[in-house]
């Protein structure tokens, strides 16, 4: 059965963006859970590829609560919340202007891939500027830290944003 729009048939699949919001929203979920970070961080090999990759799995950490930190529960999860709203807006945002140039699966996981890369390194920044403690060498250390993360796990949210349209 198929669903009636203006401009015609509409797909029963969802759409590229919201695929990838939805991989967003598990993968910081269960990779930033606290549940995750401590497994990640103690029960690992330090010297092992896969090990790494497994903590860096674990970059946008968030708490349940702030046991301490300067500026509450509130700046503990900031890089974490600020990643997601980043994230889903970037591949939202990102996809609408390449889809009339270069259609296809392809653009589809690239834009996906990049809305994440460059949503983890402008939540690091915003969150080291918007944080307790402010400085810019913090902020410029953090932003490599995220972009990195985006870059190594940016690919899941761009093969998660394949096959939806556009």
């Amino acid at each position: 059965m198929a669903l009636f729009h203006r401009s015609g048939p509409v797909s029963r699949y969802g759409t590229a963006a919201g695929t990838g919001a939805l991989a967003v929203l598990l993968l910081v979920g269960i990779g930033g859970s606290p549940a995750y970070t401590g497994w990640a961080g103690t029960q690992t090999d330090p010297e092992s590829g896969v090990a790494y990759y497994l903590r860096v799995l674990a970059w946008p950490a968030w708490q349940l609560d702030a046991d301490g930190q300067a500026g509450g529960l509130f700046a503990a999860d900031l890089r974490a919340v600020l990643l997601v709203i980043l994230a889903v807006a970037l591949l939202y945002l990102l996809p609408a202007a390449q889809v009339a140039r270069v259609p296809g699966p392809v653009s589809q996981f690239f834009s996906g891939w990049a809305a994440y890369v460059l949503a983890g390194g402008l939540a690091a920044v915003l969150a080291a500027l918007l944080g307790p403690d402010p400085s810019l060498l913090g902020a410029l250390q953090d932003a490599s830290a995220g972009a990195g993360y985006g870059f190594l796990s940016g690919w899941i949210i761009g093969t998660a944003s394949l096959g939806g349209r556009a």
